[in-house]
């Protein structure tokens, strides 16, 4: 499997573990907000595959206790399993980043016991949910069928939300919330633009917006949490 990117080490995407993130290629939303679109449009070439990977794992087991895997979507990759058993056998916690828009395969990562953290998106409420996708048209079946899966799951997991002003309001919010109640936990990330975001004129909500939505999910979900918010 080819890998897009590596930051080597970083304390925020896998919560209580010291990790690096890799990225994989290939995603089938184009969100417009996304920061990582030279990933899905192919201007982001690989930079080392599976084995290099393993090889650089070896060498930092004093360093690392765990690998986050984020993209693109890397449930994309039908050998993703192999990969986290890979990782996994040089002794590596594993986090996985997801859409939620390939439950079969999540399914099988679940089942098989092979990750110990999990991070869903929930873009939207289900109304808007292809728009902030970027798409036409969006089957929530599947997006549904994952939450399901994580929340009667045993896997440690969070939802999570980039807000946008120009994508949500306070209903929407209220919708998550009915679409999510009674998830262990649940983070707002407040949108930032930076060079590679694909579309112009988006803004970030003002942290009071911020807060009045996080009081919103909070009555849906307890463990609510603003991130990126100071």
């Amino acid at each position: 499997m080819k890998l897009h990117g590596i930051q080597k080490m970083t304390l925020l995407d896998f919560p209580g573990v010291v990790s690096c993130t890799i990225f994989l290629g290939g995603c089938d939303f184009r969100c417009p907000f996304c920061h990582n679109f030279e990933l899905i449009d192919g201007t982001a070439q690989p930079i080392m595959d599976d084995s290099e990977l393993i090889d650089f794992l070896k060498s930092r087991k004093a360093l690392l206790d765990g690998v986050a895997i984020t993209g693109g979507e890397p449930c994309l990759h039908k050998d993703l399993p192999e990969l986290i058993r890979k990782i996994r056998a040089e002794g590596y916690k594993v986090k996985l980043d997801t859409n939620g828009y390939h439950p079969e395969l999540l399914k099988e990562i679940l089942d098989e016991g092979i990750v110990d953290y999990v991070a869903m998106d929930i873009k939207n409420c289900e109304e808007k949910y292809a728009l902030t996708c970027g798409l036409d048209t969006i089957d929530m079946d599947k997006i549904k069928e994952s939450i399901s899966l994580l929340m009667n799951g045993s896997v440690e997991y969070e939802f999570r939300t980039t807000v946008v002003d120009e994508l949500h309001d306070e209903e929407d919010f209220e919708k998550i919330g009915e679409l999510i109640g009674g998830a262990k936990r649940y983070y707002l990330q407040r949108f930032t633009d930076r060079d590679s975001v694909p579309f112009g004129n988006l803004s970030a909500p003002s942290f009071e917006k911020m807060r009045k939505y996080a009081e919103i999910a909070t009555k849906f979900v307890t463990n609510t949490e603003l991130r990126g918010v100071e």
